[in-house]
């Protein structure tokens, strides 16, 4: 295929997928996609999803290509091109062919990835070819998204084991784990991913304002992600009310008295990055402090005078709002206390100077902020030997570090 037919070829297949995706099921989208990406050169497409736990990228069934191995994130092409978010290409045994691992991103958030063989000359795939290839994968990344709202398919593929109800509710609340745009990037860790119960986390950039929150209800399993269930909607509806922090506090605050009479709360940091200036504005409900880091180091724990937790009746009717003025290039690092107080079998705490020492070294290895953040998981999970006894959620955020544009397909001119 000519570079000219392959311009000329682009617009025809991206408004016949979309037509065709009008009424097809989930479960189509993997044929549909194989048939149509015929139409830019690309054959024997077959389509990865991450696990929840992300060791694993798992084939989506349905592929005319016929059946794949799942691939191991460490230690495969395929799982390579997943965590550094670029194109790797192999041998596909014939001349004229390469085989091409391409990232399945929505927008930044990492889904998987797709196994595709394109046309080259010289052993060369062309910077067209690869262009138009990373774009179909973008456009499936997001029929991903939008058709996964009407099925189970990818739901299914992405399990490989069976998550708790506890689970359920905290994953179908939670937001993409990933969003970055100028100036910003947000991304959260959630574990142990298939029974987690009390933790959460949440965000939303409004124009430019960054609002940031992570909750920890007491307890564990079903009830406790009732409480957490509870007061993440609570904070949703009263950030949407445009209520400023200290209203934001008493609203979740009240909603949780009302419900529970006490016998049961949340702690918890609700946040406000302004994204201009730089100052970080919060107020802490009995929760551990975020942390501070700037040239890869931590520089600072946010230590402020704490409000009483959520949903303790007779808090304080003056709600202490800190204030922090960032720096280009600062990280700001919120967690539950599940992450620190992880722990070896003699005792040994995961500690938070501990954690920030792991993310001064993966800095310094130059990995993208969502693989900083899986491999924490795994470095949390593998201090327990895999078994957390309490939730560990993390949420960090990049100010002024141009980090967004290490999400960035490879293709794309920033």
């Amino acid at each position: 295929m000519t570079e000219p037919n392959l311009d000329a070829m682009a617009g025809q297949v991206f408004s016949a997928l979309l037509a065709d995706t009008h009424l097809s099921r989930p479960s189509d989208l993997p044929g549909v996609l194989a048939e149509r990406g015929r139409g830019l050169g690309i054959e024997d497409l077959v389509m990865y999803l991450v696990d929840y736990e992300q060791e694993t990228l798992v084939p989506v069934p349905g592929s005319p290509a016929g059946q794949r191995m799942v691939l191991r994130v460490e230690g495969t092409l395929g799982g390579r091109s997943f965590a550094s978010g670029s194109i790797h290409e192999a041998d596909a045994g014939q001349p004229d062919r390469r085989r091409l691992w391409v990232p399945l991103i929505d927008g930044t958030d990492r889904l998987g990835v797709v196994e595709m063989t394109v046309p080259c000359s010289g052993g060369r795939v062309s910077p067209a070819q690869l262009a138009y290839s990373e774009r179909y994968a973008h456009l499936i990344a997001q029929l991903v998204i939008s058709k996964g709202a009407y099925g189970d398919a990818f739901e299914l593929a992405r399990r490989r084991q069976p998550m708790s109800v506890a689970a359920e509710l905290q994953w179908t609340l939670l937001p993409p784990l990933v969003f970055a745009t100028r100036g910003v990037v947000v991304a959260g860790m959630l574990e142990p991913c298939y029974t987690a119960g009390g933790d959460t986390f949440d965000y939303a950039v409004n124009d430019g304002m960054a609002h940031l929150a992570i909750l920890d209800a007491m307890g564990h399993g079903l009830s406790a992600a009732g409480t957490a269930a509870l007061a993440l909607s609570a904070y949703r509806n009263a950030r949407r009310q445009q209520l400023d922090l200290a209203g934001t506090y008493a609203a979740v605050d009240s909603v949780l008295v009302e419900q529970f009479r006490g016998e049961r709360f949340a702690t918890g940091v609700l946040a406000r990055l302004d994204l201009d200036t730089g100052v970080l504005r919060w107020v802490n409900a009995g929760h551990p402090p975020p942390l501070l880091l700037r040239g890869g180091k931590l520089i600072k724990v946010l230590d402020r005078r704490p409000s009483t937790p959520l949903g303790v009746p007779f808090g304080e009717d003056l709600v202490p709002i800190a204030e922090e003025a960032l720096e280009p290039s600062d990280r700001l690092l919120f967690y539950t206390d599940g992450v620190v107080e992880a722990r070896t079998a003699d005792g040994a705490f995961f500690t938070a100077q501990r954690l920030a020492e792991f993310l001064e070294r993966q800095s310094a290895g130059g990995l993208p902020t969502p693989e900083t953040l899986r491999r924490l998981g795994k470095a949390i999970l593998a201090h327990q030997d895999g078994q957390l006894q309490d939730d560990a959620t993390v949420l960090l955020v990049e100010w002024q570090r141009d980090a967004e544009l290490d999400l960035l397909p490879q293709t794309v001119d920033p």
